[in-house]
C-alpha cells in the first residue's frame, strides 16, 4: 500500500504552484502527492518536465484528480458539450504523460458539482457516459493511465453514489484500465456498511480517498477506520490511500468543497504539517 495527499489540504486555489509540495509530502512521509488536473493541463511542457524531475528526484508518485467542469460534461445529452468533455480530457491525458501521472480520478464521469436546477435523466446520462469513458479509457490505454470513477454523495452527484453503482457502471464499461475511486467522506453518507463496500468492490478497487466525515485529516473524527483497514486486508489491497482533507475556508477550493468554517482550529502551516504528519502514523497503524 501506497499513501499520498491531496495537495489542496494546504490551498486555497486549484491551479497552484505543484512543485513546492512534492519535497513537502516527501518529508512528512508520504509516497503519493496528488494533483489537481485543472492545473495540469494549463502547464508547458517545461514545467510539467520539471514537475515530472522534481517528483523523481525525491521520490514521490504523483497522481490527479478532477470534477469536470459543466462545458466538459462527458454525460452531456448535448453533442457538442460531451465532444468538448472528451476533447478536455484528452488535452488533460496528453499533459499527466509527460509529468508522469498514471492514475486520474474524481467526476470524470459526468460534471461537478452537478446542477440541480436542471431536470435529471440518469438513464440517458449513465449511457452518454459510458461511450465517452470507453473513448477515453481506449486513449488512455496508449499512456498507461488508468481512470478512477469516483462515487460522490447525492449532494453533489447524481450518477454514481455508492460502490454497488460504481462497480455495475466500471464492469459496462469493460476496460481494464477503469476503475473505482471510494472516498470516506462520501461512503459516509451514502453506504449502509463501509467495509462491506469496500469488500463488494475487490478487484475493481484501484485507489481509496480517506478524510473524516467533516474532512478533517483521519483520526480527529469518528470515521471506523480499523473496520475499513481490515476491509483493505480482506481484499488484499495494495494500490494507492490518498488523504484528501478540506480544512480551511476561503478562495475557490473552499467555496467549492463548501468549507463554511475554520475546521484546522486556525493552523498555520506548520500546525497542518504536523496534524497530516501525525494523521498518516495513525493511518498506517490501522491498515497495515
Amino acid at each position: 500500500m501506497k499513501f499520498g495527499t491531496y495537495f489542496a489540504y494546504w490551498e486555497q486555489s486549484w491551479d497552484a504552484n505543484y512543485h513546492r509540495y512534492v519535497k513537502k509530502v516527501a518529508d512528512l512521509g508520504f509516497d503519493i502527492l496528488e494533483v489537481g488536473a485543472a492545473g495540469i493541463v494549463n502547464m508547458s511542457d517545461e514545467a510539467l518536465f520539471s514537475l515530472r524531475a522534481e517528483a523523481e528526484k525525491h521520490p514521490i508518485t504523483l497522481t490527479a484528480g478532477i470534477g469536470l467542469p459543466k462545458a466538459y460534461d462527458v454525460s452531456s445529452e448535448d453533442e457538442s458539450v460531451r465532444q468538448n468533455g472528451i476533447a478536455y480530457m484528452k488535452k488533460i491525458l496528453d499533459a499527466l504523460y509527460k509529468a508522469n501521472i498514471h492514475f486520474i480520478g474524481g467526476t470524470i464521469y459526468s460534471y461537478w458539482p452537478v446542477d440541480y436546477s436542471l431536470p435529471i435523466n440518469k438513464v440517458h446520462a449513465r449511457k452518454q457516459s459510458i461511450k465517452s469513458m470507453q473513448e477515453l479509457a481506449n486513449y488512455a490505454s496508449h499512456y498507461n493511465i488508468t481512470l478512477l470513477v469516483e462515487c460522490l454523495n447525492r449532494f453533489e452527484q447524481f450518477l454514481i453514489n455508492d460502490a454497488k453503482e460504481a462497480v455495475d457502471y466500471v464492469r459496462d464499461i469493460g476496460k481494464d484500465n477503469v476503475k473505482v475511486l471510494l472516498d470516506s467522506f462520501h461512503m459516509n453518507i451514502e453506504e449502509d456498511n463501509i467495509g462491506d463496500a469496500i469488500r463488494y468492490t475487490g478487484e475493481y478497487l484501484g485507489q481509496l480517498h480517506i478524510g473524516e466525515g467533516n474532512r478533517k485529516v483521519p483520526g480527529k473524527g469518528h470515521m471506523p477506520w480499523k473496520e475499513i483497514g481490515q476491509a483493505l486486508r480482506d481484499i488484499h489491497f495494495d494500490g494507492n490511500v490518498v488523504m484528501e482533507p478540506f480544512v480551511r475556508t476561503g478562495g475557490i477550493v473552499g467555496s467549492d468543497i463548501k468549507v463554511w468554517r475554520d475546521l484546522s482550529d486556525n493552523a498555520d502551516e506548520e500546525k497542518l504539517d504536523t496534524d497530516i504528519r501525525e494523521a498518516l502514523h495513525f493511518i498506517k497503524k490501522e491498515f497495515l
